[in-house]
């Protein structure tokens, strides 16, 4: 086939042109920036958890700084901080935010329903109206599940063997919780199973922990559940002893209560939790949606017993529960 000089410059030079073009429509070599958003100040008690995410992320191949940016935001113990945090990310913009507890996830669906976020830890991601179903979660979100609702009937029927003839249980409730309705909807129905009387204790700082206790003994409480959120999890320390002085028992999911002091914690392992995030950043990445990738509800569970804490309340912890503790405090 025969060209013009003239058509050949003409081709030769809507080719150079077109090239920069292609270039900027596909930029393939952009590195992913990944928001995270952990609870507390850094390193912190969570720093375990994010430790773990990258490491999730290093067996998934990525290294971090080369091939993957993570812009991780504190929120100092304050959840009222979430708001801006999160509006920080969506400046930048990131790729993709992971949210470390459902209130930092809930601020982050408020805040774009185009960014993928994926939920490191959960309770009920259904109830506190994060996602459709854990099937299949639809909208903008996708990750890992707690699953708070059987959890809590298994921390009260734990609760019942560590402590003989009771009958009264108080369930300390962040009122500020996204969760706070479905806990205590799942507590009440956990109570009437077992034939134990729930009575329902709301706080909304640390200010109010010691009132709340003052009610539980008045009320003639047992035992005490705690719930499993971020303002709990905080002060499980002082939560603790206030506890002890009351002579309450405790059990609760968050990681780290019988460390503290508390009776009883029962709960999926945060850390893992953590890990098993990277799997889901990596699927979105590569191009799947959250709407589509059904969230993960954990295999394995852990029970930590605080038998200092059993002595000190005058509980002789049943044989059969030490021998299913994966964790025995002396």
């Amino acid at each position: 086939m025969w060209y013009s000089t003239a058509g050949c410059i003409v081709m030769l030079t809507l080719g150079v042109l077109a090239a920069p073009l292609a270039t900027q429509a596909q930029p393939v070599g952009k590195m992913p920036r990944i928001g995270v958003l952990a609870q507390g100040l850094p390193p912190g008690e969570p720093g375990r958890g994010l430790d773990r995410f990258r490491q999730g992320l290093r067996e998934l191949g990525y290294v971090e700084g080369q091939t993957i940016t993570l812009e991780v935001r504190w929120d100092a113990y304050k959840p009222e901080r979430w708001p801006d945090l999160i509006a920080d990310l969506v400046r930048l913009p990131v790729d993709l935010i992971v949210a470390g507890q459902p209130i930092a996830a809930l601020a982050a669906k408020h805040a774009t329903s185009t960014i993928p976020i994926v939920i490191a830890t959960s309770g009920d991601p259904v109830g506190d109206g994060l996602v459709a179903s854990l099937a299949r979660p639809g909208g903008n979100i996708t990750g890992l599940s707690g699953m708070g609702p059987e959890l809590t009937g298994k921390r009260l029927a734990l609760l019942t063997e560590a402590v003989p003839g009771l009958v009264r249980v108080a369930l300390l409730l962040d009122a500020e919780s996204p969760g706070r309705d479905a806990t205590l909807h799942d507590n009440e129905a956990a109570a009437r199973a077992l034939g134990v009387q729930l009575l329902s204790l709301e706080v909304r700082g640390p200010d109010e922990f010691a009132g709340a206790f003052q009610a539980a003994i008045h009320r003639h409480a047992q035992a005490l559940i705690i719930q499993t959120t971020p303002l709990f999890g905080a002060h499980r320390a002082p939560l603790a002893a206030l506890a002890l002085a009351s002579r309450l028992p405790t059990i609760s999911g968050t990681q780290g209560h019988a460390h503290a002091g508390g009776l009883m914690t029962y709960g999926a392992p945060v850390p893992e939790s953590w890990r098993r995030a990277a799997t889901y950043v990596d699927k979105i990445l590569h191009g799947a949606k959250p709407a589509d990738l059904p969230m993960e509800q954990p295999t394995k569970f852990e029970l930590v017993i605080n038998l200092k804490t059993s002595k000190a309340l005058g509980i002789t912890i049943p044989p059969h529960l030490l021998v299913l503790a994966d964790e025995v405090l002396q």
